[in-house]
């Protein structure tokens, strides 16, 4: 399942991030990247124990716990705290596959990766090329967001950066550990999720059906969850 969640972050929310991450320090990307990765990884990234990523993966998470759209589709168990990366012209990312599993930094922790995440800060009209491009069972998408907006797809996915060749493409990215391991799983339990929702909205909440449907989602997701 390939998602996009509209306005994540508030204007406000996009403004502050790019104002702190405007005096953040910047290093090489390839600090965590796995080994295939780092050979097809040039960007910079804040580091992971700076001021500014925690603070401003703080802000990410707390907008993810308010977007109710993320949580019906990720039915996130962990989510790996939001890094920070910048592509200037010449950067690129080729073709790769997240780690299947990654540690948190300084924390025991580990998380597997079923889903990865890019939140977009930059203006897309403030630089060209850029495009995350993501191989899918649909073909290729080609993903190039307003600010705030998030794209939301299996980490299991092939995916690259396009080079940029102007302007400074800005953006958070994160892993997530679902409830619900398998991708095909996760997209069953969301479309009924959201036929609930709907008749919700049509039937109201007592009608036998949705009630039924309700029960359905419910028994899906203790069949299909990892606890």
């Amino acid at each position: 399942m390939l998602l996009e969640i509209e306005k994540l972050l508030t204007p406000d929310e996009v403004a502050h991030c790019m104002t702190v991450l405007a005096a953040a320090p910047w290093g090489d990307g390839r600090v965590t990247a796995g080994y295939q990765s780092a050979r097809a990884k040039h960007n910079l990234q804040v580091p992971e124990d700076s001021e500014a990523a925690r603070d401003l993966g703080v802000l990410i998470l707390d907008a993810l716990r308010r977007n109710l759209l993320f949580q019906s589709a990720a039915l996130p168990a962990e989510i790996f705290p939001p890094l920070f990366n910048r592509y200037e012209p010449g950067h690129t990312f080729g073709t790769h596959v997240d780690n299947a599993i990654r540690p948190v930094t300084g924390t025991g922790r580990r998380i597997r990766t079923d889903m990865s995440a890019t939140v977009f800060l930059s203006d897309p009209d403030s630089y060209d090329g850029g495009e995350l491009v993501i191989e899918d069972a649909y073909g290729v998408q080609s993903v190039k967001l307003p600010a705030g907006h998030m794209i939301l797809y299996p980490a299991t996915s092939l995916h690259s950066v396009r080079p940029v060749t102007r302007g400074a493409r800005i953006a958070s990215f994160f892993w997530i550990q679902s409830l619900v391991a398998d991708d095909g799983e996760r997209s069953v339990l969301f479309d009924m999720d959201m036929s609930i929702q709907r008749l919700r909205g049509e039937v109201g909440d007592d009608h036998p059906a949705l009630i039924a449907l309700t029960g359905c989602y419910h028994n899906l997701l203790r069949r299909w969850a990892i606890l």
